[in-house]
């Protein structure tokens, strides 16, 4: 890395990514200026990461826990503020890195405020891309922000393509573990907890996203991030899964070479990538063993058991709106699956119902975006209410 000490704000600070970037963080702390951290609600954790890295400010986004922070962080020196105009502050906080790892749709607005700045954004938040791709992208070219992708998949295709010359690429694979149902049946995942679906047989992440990689879903959101990321058809973009979770993308160029990027599963990789860019800096992270590893193995995805990706890719064909509706339904079918409201084979269906059943324009400005989310959710609820608790 170099010498230049660089400011940093991290939205989503208490979550798994969140975590992890403040463990580098916390390791290199001579290196950062950390301007701003923040929470949804869990004060507690915020108040831990604010006072770990000596963070300017700390925001909570529910706005009744105030009060709480800023008990929480008497004597530290640490401002507590709290909203969603705070978290948009706290966005627009001027720093050289800002870690977009709030989950769902609730960061649309930050991760926008972020880009706007014209620096460089670390994103984590896969649904601003889903929602409003084309949008996002936009305000990101017209502000010079550099917008560098976190999660472990497009990381890699970060690190495997030539930019320069995205006409000598022929095909992008993502690879997908799998989750913890790869070698289920239907009948087996019919019956499946929310327990059994968080338990990931590879990576340490939260509830959501873990349902989602036992759905698939999270592959095909992430489809469709790699199509706004990387310059290239939507049919180029393909899913093969890798029960390993070692080799986290393939990019195949036009004379038949494939250039993979490979490591331990440990989100502290991707994230030091992006956190020193474009330098490299050291991780903790264990190192790779292909010797004691032994082999690898590809599968074709199934999707007949899983037709949550089935359903993403459709979207993505499809374009317009549907990316949006697809996500904001997922988000709701999972949520109501985690309370135990409906199944876990259920997720997919509500997903499906709420993508036949309401089709508005193609959204072209953020609120636009907010509003098609706000009605997809209420559609995917009212799905969610015709089938029976489990």
């Amino acid at each position: 890395m170099t010498d230049a000490v660089r400011s940093i704000t991290i939205l989503g600070a208490t979550g798994s990514v969140g975590q992890s970037t403040l463990d580098l963080i916390a390791r290199n702390r001579e290196a950062f200026d950390v301007l701003a951290v923040t929470a949804r609600s869990d004060v507690t954790g915020l108040a831990a990461a604010a006072r770990r890295v000596g963070a300017r400010r700390a925001v909570i986004a529910d706005e009744s826990r105030h009060d709480e922070l800023r008990t929480a962080l008497e004597g530290s020196g640490v401002e507590a503020a709290a909203g969603e105009q705070a978290l948009i502050d706290a966005a627009r906080s001027g720093a050289d890195w800002t870690m977009a790892a709030i989950v769902g749709c609730a960061g649309l607005r930050p991760v926008m405020a972020a880009l706007e700045q014209g620096r460089t954004v670390a994103l984590a938040n896969k649904e601003s891309l889903v929602s409003a791709g084309a949008i996002m992208m936009e305000a990101a070219a017209e502000s010079g922000a550099q917008l560098l992708p976190v999660d472990s998949e497009h990381n890699a295709i970060y690190q495997c393509f030539d930019r320069a010359r995205p006409g000598a690429i022929r095909r992008v694979t993502l690879t997908a573990s799998g989750g913890p149902f790869r070698c289920k049946s239907v009948e087996e995942m019919r019956c499946a907890s929310p327990a059994a679906a968080v338990a990931h047989p590879n990576w340490s992440m939260g509830a959501k996203i873990s349902v989602d990689s036992a759905t698939l879903m999270n592959k095909g959101l992430e489809l469709i991030e790699a199509f706004h990321l990387f310059p290239l058809p939507a049919e180029a973009f393909d899913v093969i899964v890798h029960p390993q979770s070692v080799v986290h993308s393939l990019v195949e160029y036009v004379d038949g070479s494939v250039l993979a990027q490979l490591g331990a599963a440990d989100m502290r990789i991707p994230i030091a990538y992006t956190l020193a860019w474009p330098e490299r800096m050291e991780t903790p992270c264990e190192r790779l063993d292909l010797v004691r590893l032994g082999e690898l193995q590809f599968e074709e995805p199934d999707l007949e058991r899983f037709p949550a990706l089935g359903l993403a890719r459709e979207a993505l064909r499809e374009g317009g709106s549907k990316p949006a509706i697809l996500n904001a339904a997922n988000e709701i079918a999972v949520a109501s699956f985690l309370d135990k409201g409906i199944g876990f084979l259920d997720i997919a269906a509500v997903v499906r119902e709420t993508l036949e059943r309401f089709a508005p324009p193609t959204a072209t400005s953020l609120d636009a975006v907010l509003e098609i989310d706000r009605q997809a959710r209420a559609h995917a609820a009212d799905v969610v209410k015709r089938f029976h608790p489990r």
